[in-house]
């Protein structure tokens, strides 16, 4: 071989080894390059709303198909409003809802967090602004519609790349790089994602719907995570606030409606994975962050939003110490305890057993079985078979009561079963101070919630028979009493 010749395929390999340079550069900066997430500020208020737990890696949406999916099919939607129709609480001048974190991972990417499930609202009539409160449940959120949404329009033979990047067109230009990123990769690779998870769940069709404020937070968990079966089991349960958790973790008392742990931090890091974080991408340290916030996170007063009558008031709490302080207050002797379905002290009239059913004991091993490889290693997951008996504070907030949401005013929850709301809307955000829950009936509540009827599978307002024999002058007197908790 010539010296020319050689000297010719000496660079041609040269060549070659820079496009290839080029091209894997190019195709990790635009598919795996992770950029640090920038916030409007570093207070962690600011992280709980938009912040990343790990979710945008493998469950990440891209974000320009994640803007103009409400543009392109608002069929599936509930309602004009686009993201807002589902329920979502939604800052002015932001470009995510709360509980929803945008951060680059080659591309753009949507998650959620924890404040997607833990961050309400309420008005104190129809023409108020909401007022988000973060900690609280979640109650106007449709998690189940917002997943549907996403399954059809994944379904719907318009979603392709040459439709979606017309929409993006009209939002923003992207890049001839981007573009093709869209087109050839992330567009069809979003579709068959959707699609595998519609099929993922489709359990969720022979169950009642979640509505808005609840969810089934363990089914998912056991077929994404623990490839364990479903079954027949119904979770549905209603959102629960995340504070004052300092004197619940002092306390030893147990989380989850079902108390299927008492250990905070393997709640905090099974919630991020419940989410769609990974083993490798949760951030420990962040989880870690957020847990210590919470810890002495203080429930809203009632009597910053709504007069008390502190006579009235006075008059309840003797009520209180004898109908409620054995189970409810903090201190008390069955307070934060598993109540099993099975045990006497449920006076008969149990309540819906579906939520305690579903996390099984297999489950439960399969969960602590999990993570054996890594350095927060799950061991205290278990099957309870029962329903913890909370703390009350807050409890004006956390309406509809039950731990299936299923009781809509807290004073329906001292009357007898038979004499509870058969079928109410939940999910609107309007607050009654004298009946203690959000509106549930009329044209507004229909407008905004969602038709809950209480003789469905999972969704019994039977249970729960303290104080439902009460003259009703104490019934007021404890009522008012339990707004200044």
């Amino acid at each position: 071989m010539t010296q020319h010749a050689t000297r010719r395929k000496s660079l041609v390999w040269i060549v070659l080894i820079v496009l290839a340079l080029m091209i894997g550069w190019l195709a990790w900066a635009n598919l795996f390059r992770e950029l640090p997430q920038t916030l409007a500020d570093d207070s962690i208020e600011e992280f709980f709303k938009y912040g990343s737990i790990g979710t945008e890696d493998a469950a990440g949406i891209p974000f320009w198909i994640w803007l103009v999916l409400p543009k392109m099919f608002p069929e599936y939607l509930p309602a004009p409003g686009g993201w807002a129709a589902l329920g979502f609480n939604w800052e002015q001048g932001r470009e995510l809802p709360v509980g929803f974190s945008k951060k680059t991972i080659g591309f753009d990417r949507v998650g959620i967090n924890c404040a997607f499930c833990h961050s309400g609202s309420l008005r104190a009539d129809a023409e108020a602004a909401p007022q988000i409160v973060l900690g609280a449940p979640a109650t106007t959120a449709d998690i189940l519609g917002y997943q549907r949404f996403l399954f059809a329009s994944a379904s719907d033979p318009r979603f392709s790349a040459g439709n979606i990047l017309a929409a993006i067109a009209q939002v923003t230009e992207l890049s001839m790089v981007e573009r093709l990123l869209y087109r050839f990769v992330l567009v069809p690779q979003t579709r068959a994602a959707l699609l595998g998870q519609k099929a993922d769940f489709a359990w969720t069709d022979t169950r009642p719907y979640w509505g808005r404020g609840r969810i089934d937070p363990f089914n998912p968990v056991k077929v994404s995570i623990l490839d364990t079966p479903v079954g027949d089991t119904i979770g549905n349960a209603d959102m629960e606030p995340i504070w004052n958790l300092r004197p619940r973790v002092e306390a030893g008392y147990a989380f989850h409606w079902d108390g299927l742990n008492t250990d905070l931090g393997e709640v905090f890091i099974s919630s991020a994975l419940g989410d769609g974080a990974t083993p490798k991408s949760v951030p420990l340290d962040d989880v870690q962050r957020l847990q210590d916030w919470a810890m002495d996170l203080a429930p809203p007063a009632f009597a910053d939003y709504f007069p008390i009558d502190q006579a009235l008031a006075a008059e309840g709490k003797p009520i209180y110490d004898a109908e409620c302080a054995r189970c409810h207050a903090f201190g008390g002797a069955l307070t934060g305890q598993v109540m099993r379905l099975s045990d006497s002290a449920w006076e008969g009239g149990q309540t819906d057993p579906h939520r305690a059913a579903m996390w099984t004991p297999e489950a439960a091993e399969a969960y602590n079985a999990y993570a054996d490889k890594y350095p927060w290693d799950f061991s205290q997951f278990r099957s309870t078979d029962g329903y913890v008996s909370v703390p009350l504070d807050g409890i004006w907030l956390r309406a509809p009561y039950l731990h299936n949401g299923s009781v809509p005013y807290l004073s329906e929850l001292l009357e007898s079963p038979d004499a509870r709301s058969k079928a109410f809307y939940r999910g609107f955000d309007v607050y009654d101070p004298m009946r203690m829950g959000f509106v549930a009936e009329g044209e507004d509540a229909a407008r905004h919630g969602y038709w809950l009827d209480t003789r469905e599978k999972g969704n019994s307002n039977v249970g729960h028979l303290w104080g439902t024999s009460l003259e009703p002058d104490a019934k007021r007197a404890l009522l008012e009493y339990l707004k200044t908790l």
